[in-house]
């Protein structure tokens, strides 16, 4: 079958990008036109009072542009750690990232410092720094032992990734056992299935900075990144440092992932999803490939959380809930028609 032309999808995809990110700002609780929502955000002052403006700039704009920088950057992450480790069933979270951020944010909410602040307590930015920091630490880790005699092989980067993924998920379930009150678990909770409630503008600068400094760094090794295709020997014998080069991506996108999950929490299958479906229309080279998953991805996070917070308003459903229910069934769909063209292929 032949593929569209990847300036093609690129447009489609902005265009969907545009249109989800309207539908976020005039869909909740209080729901916008979206002709009023476009006056708000392209007109003058004038348009940027009242009660509407204040819905739409400093409450959901905010959140918007989170759910489209994370879900780009761990689109981005996903395809490249995919390439990695040359399995289609790698995610942002296979290495202990996840898990690290989780723990991480648990210790502060269970120790008292919530994400609203408690008196005398770390503050607001307590728990995006505690998951930062251990979503760095799981990743340290992993990154330890799976560099052995100066290389990194793939199957130690999986199985490192694996083992710390299991131990720091145990001790998340012991301190949630050990917290003595319910409201803690709640919390804790909504913030391991992913969440974007609590964006702010003040804190959208870091992540947004993570995502355009990682993707172009990402995309400018988008020709080693398709020499790893070729297989370990084949990237060797074509003159690619296939240790070192490995060891300094993963600390790339480890950093990317890092930061993104201190501000969202654990979201998963948006990085396992996406670069399938933009394999599926754009092909594996990465040059092409890794522009459309990070708009592919800033598309379906934004997307997602839209269901999430109106689907069974006015509670709101974790976004990682909604993700994986729509993902789920989308992926399974992937993977029966890529067996079906694989069994008319061969």
């Amino acid at each position: 079958m032949s593929r569209p032309r990847t300036p093609a999808v690129v447009v489609l995809l902005v265009a969907a990008l545009l249109a989800s990110a309207v539908a976020g700002l005039a869909l909740g609780p209080v729901r916008i036109a979206p002709g009023r929502v476009l006056d708000i955000v392209l007109g003058g002052p004038g348009q940027r009072t009242g009660a509407f403006a204040s819905i739409v700039w400093d409450v959901r704009m905010p959140r918007v542009l989170l759910g489209a920088v994370v879900g780009a950057g761990l689109a981005v992450a996903g395809t490249v750690l995919q390439a990695l480790v040359r399995n289609q069933l790698a995610d942002p979270f296979l290495l202990g990232a996840s898990s690290g951020a989780s723990l991480g944010a648990v210790l502060v909410i269970v120790l008292g410092a919530g994400a609203a602040g408690a008196a005398g307590g770390i503050g607001a930015a307590g728990v995006p720094a505690a998951a930062f920091a251990g979503s760095m630490g799981a990743l340290v880790a992993v990154y330890a032992m799976a560099r052995r005699g100066g290389t990194m092989t793939t199957g130690r980067l999986i199985l490192a990734g694996v083992a710390v993924q299991y131990i720091l998920s145990a001790l998340t379930s012991l301190v949630l056992v050990l917290a003595a009150h319910p409201d803690q678990i709640r919390s804790v909770l909504f913030w391991t299935l992913g969440g974007l409630g609590g964006a702010r503008w003040d804190e959208l600068a870091l992540p947004a900075a993570a995502l355009f400094v990682g993707t172009v760094l990402l995309t400018a090794l988008a020709r080693p990144l398709d020499l790893l295709l070729a297989g370990e020997e084949g990237a060797r014998t074509l003159g690619l440092d296939t240790g070192r080069f490995r060891a300094a991506v993963f600390v790339l996108t480890s950093l990317v992932i890092g930061v993104l999950v201190a501000y969202s929490g654990a979201i998963g299958f948006v990085g396992l999803m996406v670069p399938h479906a933009a394999r599926m229309v754009v092909g594996a080279g990465h040059r092409a490939l890794l522009p459309v998953a990070a708009l592919g991805g800033a598309v379906f996070l934004t997307l997602a959380d839209l269901l999430a917070r109106t689907a069974a308003a006015p509670e709101e459903i974790p976004v990682g809930v909604v993700t994986a229910l729509v993902g789920g069934p989308f992926f399974l769909w992937m993977l029966r028609r890529s067996t079906r063209v694989e069994g008319v292929a061969g």
